[in-house]
């Protein structure tokens, strides 16, 4: 779905987190961001994926990865699927779609026969110079750390 490849420079974004916080690309300079998007909070497979990024969230920390989640969900819903879940990252509540757009991740799906526009789940490894290190767009959801860390 999305355009973006490997070796591309990740796009510039801002947007709110769950506790209203602005979010900012330039935030995790010199660092390295594991950017995370998916369909809806508290659904059974984003609940997957962001519990195993959970339970592998310190091995992330341990070589130098910061995890964020995006999806399109209110702040609300996502302090709730934090809260529910314990989820240790922040989650950004991206209403206006403004970083899914510009990460290219929306567009029309099939789901159960019907097809409508939603978020493409994809995640993007982003080195610490902002340039996209792998793009992953067959997510393993109950699997995705081991995705990523390989």
């Amino acid at each position: 779905m999305t355009s973006l490849k490997i070796g591309d420079k990740a796009p510039q974004f801002e947007a709110k987190d769950q506790e209203g916080n602005t979010v900012k690309l330039t935030d995790y300079a010199g660092k390295k961001l594991v950017l995370f998007f998916y369909p809806k909070a508290s659904t059974p497979g984003c609940t997957a994926e962001a519990c195993d990024l959970r339970d592998n969230y310190q091995s992330f920390l341990a070589k130098g990865y910061d995890v964020l989640g995006v999806s399109a969900d209110s702040g609300k819903k996502q302090q709730n699927f934090i809260n529910k879940n314990e989820l240790p990252f922040p989650l950004l509540a991206d209403e206006d779609r403004a970083v899914i757009e510009a990460f290219n991740v929306w567009g029309p799906k099939k789901f159960m026969g019907k097809e409508y526009d939603g978020i493409h789940r994809t995640t993007f490894v982003i080195d610490e110079k902002g340039i996209i290190e792998d793009v992953i767009i067959k997510v393993k959801t109950k699997a995705h750390a081991a995705q990523i860390l390989g």
